[in-house]
């Protein structure tokens, strides 16, 4: 159901975007680098968190690490993960393929700006073996996503 939803999604928002679909599994953002031949920075990982009364998700490069001053302050409060299966009934997408794309519930989305070092990412499209390549700013702009600073700095271009 995931992948569909994500399918759907691109094939009314975005058509000219393939989904990429692999054999292996892409759950870990070490497997995924590996699998399509990028950086690990350049996988765009969707953490799926609980700020005070919201949850929302957070799409980071993926080798940088979430600042808990940083969420603080733009989100007024503590964050933390949520469960799987609490993603799962907020998203359609099981950990290891979340992604910002064909969402079950309507989520905010907002896109770390330590993706703005790449040109083009690589996050999952709803499913473990499954992704797709696009630019940050696209990304952001088909999920309505707001840009925040709220990663700790992974270079000096990453998220300053």
């Amino acid at each position: 159901m995931s992948l569909e939803s994500v399918r759907t999604f691109f094939a009314e928002k975005a058509p000219d975007i393939a989904i990429i679909e692999l054999d292996t599994s892409t759950a870990t953002v070490a497997l995924a680098a590996e699998a399509h031949g990028v950086e690990p920075g350049q996988i765009a990982k969707t953490l799926a968190l609980r700020a005070g009364e919201r949850n929302l998700l957070i799409v980071a490069r993926g080798d940088a690490r979430i600042d808990n001053k940083k969420i603080k302050a733009a989100f007024g409060g503590k964050a933390r993960m949520l469960d799987a299966e609490t993603v799962l009934t907020l998203t359609s997408h099981p950990v290891g393929g979340v992604c910002p794309f064909g969402l079950a519930t309507d989520l905010p989305v907002y896109c770390d700006i330590s993706l703005r070092a790449y040109d083009e990412v690589v996050p999952a499209a709803g499913d473990v073996h499954s992704a797709v390549r696009i630019t940050p700013q696209r990304m952001a702009e088909l999920t309505g996503a707001e840009w925040v600073d709220v990663c700790q700095e992974v270079a000096v271009e990453a998220c300053s």
